[in-house]
């Protein structure tokens, strides 16, 4: 398991970064201090979270799952231990949302603190902002780069003209870079990013941090008709997925994990790691059976035979 680059940058990672989307949400502080040590321990390096998980829980605000991992930062000490990716932009209450310069510098305090960090190893824009020219969304984050609160910069959901203005204005102000780009990308959802979104991203060297990495639970297996989704939390979105060629895909899956003794999340994680366009995919777990299953994808080498396979059957 070999360690990849972010960007032009010195930052390296393992090919699989913990998605702290569940901390505060589905996991209390203890599960989530007992996932990230498994994690850590198992030798790998990097969180993925940002400021306004979970505000879609009923009565959360934004901001749990930061604090949770600052929690687990000053009851562990193992933050230098940790490639620590957060991000801005999102809603987080009236007034509260965007690039702007005022509100990045009002926002990154805010992650700092909940964080117990003075620093943020990628900080990432969330979501584009049309109304914030990107000339002062990156004269924002030239300026943390330089304070010492942000040492990298990356994108996440911004539509590839977006991204490409603001890699072409960052040169030529000699601003920081964004030098990672978070897209949703998986077996099943392929044809936005292997069509419009990876052309760029290589021709740019921006790394690739995908998210929805298993369709939402679709690809571990767990949902494979309209009764499983009874009382599940996911069934919105993962009923897209039932469809005929959702299912060609599983059975793929199982066929392969069969082969290498594995599960179908492991394969479909395995199946990211080795795709030449991606860095490393993004994924959750609530429990250490599943987080077993997610940092097993690391271990494992897909043939070519295999990979030949999920890409006929995912084939768009």
């Amino acid at each position: 398991m070999g360690n990849r680059k972010l960007g032009n940058s010195d930052i390296e990672i393992a090919p699989l970064v913990f998605g702290g989307n569940v901390f505060g949400w589905t996991t209390d502080d203890n599960r989530t201090f007992e996932l990230l040590d498994a994690f850590v321990d198992a030798g790998f390096n990097a969180v993925d979270t940002a400021d306004v998980y979970s505000a879609w829980v009923p009565g959360n605000h934004g901001g749990e799952s930061e604090t949770a991992i600052g929690k687990w930062f000053k009851k562990s000490g193992k933050r230098d231990r940790i490639i620590l990716a957060t991000k801005v932009g999102a809603e987080m209450g009236p007034g509260k949302k965007g690039l702007s310069k005022k509100y990045i510098r009002e926002a990154v305090e805010g992650s700092l603190k909940r964080l117990q960090t003075d620093y943020i190893d990628l900080y990432q824009s969330h979501y584009n902002d049309p109304e914030t020219p990107v000339e002062e969304t990156l004269e924002a984050y030239n300026e943390l780069v330089k304070a010492g609160k942000v040492r990298i910069i990356g994108a996440s959901n911004f539509p590839i003209p977006r991204l490409e203005e603001s890699v072409k204005v960052s040169q030529q102000e000699n601003f920081a870079v964004y030098q990672t780009f978070q897209p949703e990308f998986n077996l099943f959802d392929r044809q936005d990013f292997e069509e419009n979104i990876a052309p760029f991203t290589v021709d740019n060297n921006l790394s690739v941090i995908s998210y929805f990495s298993l369709a939402s639970g679709f690809l571990s297996g767990k949902y494979r008709s309209k009764d499983d989704l009874k009382g599940s939390k996911r069934s919105g979105m993962v009923a897209k997925y039932l469809t005929e060629r959702g299912f060609k895909i599983l059975a793929a899956l199982d066929e392969i994990s069969a082969e290498y003794n594995s599960s179908p999340a492991t394969i479909s994680l395995a199946w990211l790691i080795a795709h030449p366009a991606v860095t490393a995919p993004i994924a959750s777990a609530t429990t250490l059976d599943q987080l077993r299953q997610l940092t097993e994808a690391a271990t494992i080498n897909l043939d070519e035979a295999a990979i030949e396979k999920l890409n006929t059957a995912s084939a768009w």
